[in-house]
């Protein structure tokens, strides 16, 4: 029993606790330097646990299905690497962004329960807790939308509220009808269920509950109206931490994590996920050709580029799935590269829209510099690490004999090196405009981010054999083997 990984939870719920606490008595500096401090320690955890097999805690000693249990396996340790990673550097750049606003207490102490919650689901061995964390973190992500509290960002915050608060009601109605079915939320010891007592017809209509409310947390069509305004609305770190960390983990990991272990993958799934996957590709690539504002442009990128991860995991073969997994972690670095560098070229000039950007290049080169970068690697040119997980998918499909769905995934490859060739047209280059003549380097805490985001996106692309085999090929392998991740969680019970 391994009792480090509460402290997963545990440590951003004191962190958030200790700012609204201590922050009454310094409300500028204390809140920012301990939300680093704490995420730093996290990122320690994920070192400490690394490679060392599926690690178990039995919450109170008692043992699985009667008591909750904590599991963090190949699969959880890649999410939980993305969410920390993603989340530290997030918290650094909003050491300076924050300035902006004049709560910090409440933005850092929400945050910080977000990763909490998002930790929590990483490593929650049981339905019902599965989906408190889940909630938490939901919670949490509501109030950051609209933490501007402008007209735009309240309404978007309202609209994210209405349909999460419905996604997780359909979620909580699945878990119902799966307790009901078997008498048991325990994960593993619903799957030994399952397979053991197999035609459940309940089991089926809990299926739809729980793929109607996963998808409305990832964003995918037709479940995707509350992103493209919540993204583009949120604060630019917390837009980083949506598109790049929560969608895939409230949504994509929930699901895949269900569906391959608990419930048990399904020919007639695999086909939902592949036509939701094809379908969010190509309407979320064709969405971003008509936009002027830069966030909502990278919004809809998002719901494009999760269709590519449910096309591998709806082919449901070791390449796919290899695949599917290998673009969620690029993805993460990619787009929260993107999301924060469209932060800090609003903090300098005062607008998103790309009709009145331009030369950017010369004001802000830094910022540019890794802009064109994560251009680059989200429209999947090579060195970078878009590209490889994108031929992966393809590769994926032809193995299949899929052809339709490799078309579609070259298409809308193409549509998404168009549209963020015109970001970089518009933005980056060409003569500089009247609101970027005033414009110039954002400050080194909210540069750095930047940086090391693009070095992981040129690092992942060169290295991408020694990610793949070290990190990917556990997870997919742990995903793929469902009465492996029965007999590690359960053993001889």
């Amino acid at each position: 029993m391994d009792v480090r990984l509460p402290l997963f939870v545990v440590t951003p719920i004191f962190g958030a606790i200790i700012i609204l606490l201590v922050g009454k008595w310094d409300k500028k500096i204390f809140p920012r330097v301990w939300s680093i401090i704490t995420m730093a320690f996290l990122l320690l955890l994920i070192f400490l646990t690394w490679n060392k097999g599926t690690l178990l805690h039995f919450m109170g000693g008692w043992e699985p299905p009667y008591g909750i249990v904590l599991v963090e396996d190949s699969l959880s340790l890649l999410i939980l690497l993305i969410i920390n990673v993603v989340g530290f550097l997030s918290i650094v750049f909003s050491y300076s962004y924050i300035l902006r606003y004049e709560d910090y207490l409440r933005f850092f102490s929400m945050f910080l329960l977000m990763i909490a919650g998002m930790n929590g689901v990483a490593i929650a061995g049981d339905l019902f807790n599965l989906y408190v964390f889940l909630e938490i973190a939901s919670i949490a992500s509501y109030a950051l939308v609209g933490y501007g509290v402008g007209p735009e960002e309240l309404e978007a915050s309202f609209k994210y509220l209405i349909l999460g608060v419905l996604a997780s009601t359909l979620i909580l109605f699945g878990i119902a009808i799966i307790y009901a079915a078997t008498g048991s939320v325990s994960m593993a010891d619903v799957a030994r269920f399952l397979i053991n007592n197999p035609g459940n017809r309940a089991v089926l209509l809990a299926s739809g509950f729980f793929l109607m409310g996963f998808s409305l947390k990832a964003g995918l069509v037709p479940f995707h109206a509350w992103l493209p305004d919540a993204h583009p609305a949120a604060p630019a770190p917390i837009s980083a931490m949506l598109s790049g960390v929560l969608i895939k983990v409230l949504g994509i990991y929930a699901m895949i994590r269900v569906f391959y272990h608990v419930i048990g993958i399904t020919p007639m799934v695999s086909q939902i996920f592949i036509g939701m996957g094809g379908l969010s590709m190509v309407v979320g690539a064709l969405m971003g050709f008509g936009q002027d504002d830069m966030k909502r442009l990278f919004a809809f990128s998002s719901i494009s580029q999760m269709g590519y991860v449910m096309i591998g995991i709806g082919l449901g073969t070791p390449l796919g799935i290899f695949g599917a997994l290998f673009h969620l972690l690029n993805h993460a670095g990619y787009k929260s590269l993107l999301f924060l560098s469209s932060g800090a070229i609003e903090r300098e000039t005062r607008t998103r829209k790309l009709s009145e950007l331009g030369g950017l290049r010369e004001k802000m080169p830094v910022t540019s510099a890794a802009s064109v970068v994560g251009s680059l690697s989200i429209s999947g040119v090579p060195p970078f690490n878009g590209f490889w997980s994108k031929l992966i998918i393809l590769l994926a499909a032809f193995q299949s004999r899929n052809f339709l769905v490799a078309g579609i995934v070259v298409f809308t490859a193409f549509l998404t090196l168009t549209y963020y060739l015109r970001f970089q047209k518009n933005a980056i280059f060409g003569s500089v405009s009247e609101k970027v003549k005033g414009a110039h380097e954002a400050p080194i805490p909210m540069v750095m981010p930047l940086v090391i985001f693009a070095i992981f996106c040129l690092l992942i692309g060169v290295f991408n054999h020694t990610i793949i085999s070290g990190i990917i090929i556990p997870a997919g392998q742990i995903l793929l083997d469902r009465a492996g991740y029965i007999m590690s969680v359960l053993g001889g019970v």
